[in-house]
């Protein structure tokens, strides 16, 4: 689950923490880096069991409109939703069964929470349809999960501050980690009923490497790399950059320096990236700018054994 875009902004944070700390600790900076990937898998299973969560709360308010029904001798309410078979499947799953018992995580604890998202599923139109279609199928019952994620659950403040207060590691995680949640939804199948696999924490040891390298890399050749923005800007002012804007060159530099097979293209676009989202309005513009130009002066130079792409950012 774990990738390089998520890796990538977790080294900008790491990198930027490690020079707001005094104490710079090398190795005490990389435990907190895996720690932070770590969170962010905790999350992602963490918004997969608000599924199971919600479903709990359906059917608590299920049963007393079954015994309101009863004691009325009205039609009994219908029960769909509550038992929706992917949410049962989901409930089945060994693997976040595994993490929730572990972590000891439960969304039980945040029972206002819960009647709030529920009410605000059974006023939406996703449910109404839903509830209302002859078609029954476990596939539509996916598909309903699929809609409310994306409508009601992807894009929530109530939500966004309520992970806020349980762990500041998520703060700016939930944005990447929905588009892993929604993933898994769209791969499950009713043949693996409780078997189905979840997301991996890291696709391979590659990527965990990766994490490893990039930020080691950026920590132990600053110098290096700030002397290269140094010849390229031509007596470059460090005072009047933004001080994020720098930390962003470097471990671009960084990336373009250590892994041979990624393009000079993909770094500089996946770096201009972040820096739209964690730096200046102008940021953008300027550091696509100057690590093409960076780029350039190093292939020019023999330190970059690469080529770069015509087409960039």
């Amino acid at each position: 689950m774990i990738n390089r875009e998520l890796i990538r902004v977790k080294v900008v944070q790491l990198t930027y923490a490690y020079y707001q700390n005094g104490n710079k600790n090398i190795d005490t900076a990389e435990k907190e880096l895996f720690f932070s990937l770590s969170k962010s898998y905790d999350l992602y299973n963490y918004l997969l069991a608000l599924i199971l969560g919600i479903t709990a709360e359906s059917r608590r308010q299920l049963e007393v409109l079954q015994a309101k029904a009863l004691r009325e001798g009205t039609p009994q309410p219908s029960t769909r939703f509550a038992y929706n078979r992917f949410a049962m499947q989901l409930e089945e799953n060994q693997m976040l069964r595994t993490f929730m018992e572990t972590q000891k995580k439960s969304w039980s604890s945040e029972p206002e929470f819960l009647k709030k998202m529920f009410d605000q599923i059974q006023e939406s139109k996703i449910y109404r349809e839903y509830m209302e279609s002859e078609e029954d199928s476990w596939e539509a019952d996916r598909e309903l999960w699929r809609k409310l994620y994306r409508t009601l659950i992807q894009d929530n403040e109530d939500l966004d501050a309520l992970l806020e207060e349980q762990s500041l590691y998520w703060n700016d995680d939930k944005e990447i980690v929905d588009t892993f949640v929604l993933k898994t939804i769209k791969r499950f199948e009713e043949k693996n009923q409780g078997k189905q696999e979840l997301l991996p924490e890291y696709d391979s040891e590659e990527d965990k490497d990766y994490a490893r390298k990039l930020f080691r890399a950026t920590i132990l050749n600053a110098n290096e790399y700030q002397r290269f923005m140094s010849e390229t800007s031509h007596n470059w002012d460090f005072s009047r950059l933004a001080y994020m804007d720098v930390v962003i060159m470097q471990i671009a530099i960084a990336e373009m320096m250590t892994f041979p097979s990624i393009p000079v293209s993909v770094s500089i676009n996946e770096y201009v990236d972040i820096a739209k989202l964690y730096s200046t309005p102008r940021s953008g513009a300027y550091i696509n700018g100057m690590l093409d130009a960076i780029a350039r002066h190093l292939i020019e130079t023999g330190k970059l054994l690469k080529r770069i792409d015509n087409e960039k950012k």
